[in-house]
C-alpha cells in the first residue's frame, strides 16, 4: 500500500510537467538560430527524451499528402455549406487539424477555424471554417489541396473575431498594401503572385534545408523579422513540430518579405517577451488571453501559438 502511494504521488507530480509547454520542458537555444534575409528562426528544443506517452497524431498536410483523408465540400449551396467542410479518414489514427490552415479548391478557398482533433469514426466528420476567397463559389467543385498556414496576422485577425467580414477585410488589406490585383480576391495571391513567388520559394529552400540539416530535436520556433517578434510556434513533441514544419514555414515567409526587415533584435529583448509566457502556466494563460492561443486535450499542451507584437 505504501508503495502504491508514492506511486500515485510521483505521477501527480509528472503529469502536471507532461501537460505544460513551459522553461520547465523547454529551452530557446539562441546560439543556434537560423537567419536568411529578412527571416530569423530561433529554435525551440524539448528538454530530456520524448514522453513514453506521447500521442500519435496525424497532421492535415502529411495527411493529405498521402491520401490518408480526403476533404471535399458538405453541398452544393453556398448559404448553407460555406462554413464547413467534409472530413473522410482512412485510418485508424486521430487527425489533428489546426486554426489557419488553409487548403484551396472545392467550390472556394477555406481557412479553417478552429483547432479540432478528429478521431476515425469510419464515416462523415466536419470541421469549421471560413471563406478566403471572396469573389467565387463555382457550381463545379474542384478538387481539394492543401496550402499552408496562413500568416500570423490573418490568423490573429482569426483568432481574435472569427468574423467572415473581418477576414475579407484583413485578406483585402493585405493585398492592397502588396499592390496585388486578386479577381477572386484570395488570399493565395500573396504567395503565388510570379514577381514575388522565387523569392518566397528561395526563403523556403533555405530554411528547410538548414532545419532538416540540424538535429531532431525541435518543438518550435521563435520567428524574427526586424526588431519584431512576428510569431512562434510550439509542439508538445517533435513529430507534430516536422510535420508541421513546411506549411507554418510558409506563413512566416510572407509576413518577412512583404512587411519586414533585417532581424536586428537583441537576445535580451526577446527574452523580455517569451519570459512571461515560458515561466509557468498562470502567466501562460494570462499572456494568450492578449498575444496568441494554446490548444490541449485532456489538459495536456498540444500546440502554442504566439501572434507576435
Amino acid at each position: 500500500m505504501r508503495f502504491v502511494r508514492i506511486l500515485v504521488g510521483l505521477l501527480m507530480l509528472v503529469q502536471p510537467v507532461l501537460g505544460q509547454l513551459t522553461y520547465q520542458r523547454l529551452e530557446v537555444v539562441y546560439d543556434s538560430a537560423i537567419t536568411y534575409k529578412n527571416l530569423k528562426l530561433i529554435p525551440v528544443i524539448r528538454k530530456g527524451p520524448p514522453s513514453p506517452s506521447e500521442p500519435q497524431w496525424m497532421t492535415l498536410p502529411k495527411a493529405l499528402q498521402n491520401g490518408w483523408v480526403t476533404v471535399s465540400e458538405r453541398g452544393s449551396a453556398s448559404t448553407e455549406n460555406v462554413h464547413f467542410l467534409r472530413i473522410n479518414n482512412k485510418t485508424n489514427r486521430p487527425l489533428l487539424i489546426s486554426a489557419g490552415e488553409v487548403v484551396l479548391g472545392g467550390r472556394q478557398d477555406r481557412m479553417v477555424t478552429r483547432d479540432t482533433l478528429l478521431w476515425p469514426s469510419g464515416g462523415d466528420q466536419y470541421i469549421a471554417v471560413m471563406c478566403v476567397e471572396e469573389d467565387r463559389w463555382s457550381e463545379k467543385e474542384k478538387k481539394f489541396s492543401y496550402h499552408s498556414y496562413a500568416n500570423p496576422r490573418l490568423r490573429n485577425v482569426l483568432h481574435q473575431s472569427p468574423n467572415q467580414v473581418l477576414i475579407w477585410k484583413e485578406i483585402y488589406r493585405q493585398l492592397d498594401s502588396a499592390k496585388l490585383k486578386a479577381p477572386t480576391l484570395s488570399y493565395s495571391a500573396k504567395s503565388i503572385d510570379k514577381k514575388i513567388a522565387p523569392e518566397l520559394l528561395a526563403y523556403q529552400q533555405y530554411f528547410i534545408s538548414r532545419v532538416k540539416a540540424s538535429d531532431s530535436t525541435w518543438v518550435g520556433m521563435i520567428a524574427i523579422s526586424g526588431n519584431r517578434i512576428i510569431g512562434a510556434e510550439i509542439f508538445e513533441g517533435t513529430d507534430l513540430f516536422y510535420d508541421s514544419f513546411e506549411p507554418i514555414l510558409q506563413g512566416y515567409v510572407e509576413e518577412a518579405v512583404w512587411n519586414g526587415a533585417v532581424p536586428f533584435k537583441t537576445e535580451e529583448a526577446i527574452r523580455d517577451y517569451l519570459d512571461p509566457v515560458l515561466s509557468n502556466e498562470t502567466q501562460q494563460e494570462e499572456f494568450i488571453k492578449r498575444k496568441g492561443k494554446l490548444f490541449r486535450y485532456l489538459g495536456r499542451a498540444v500546440h502554442l501559438t504566439l501572434f507576435g507584437e
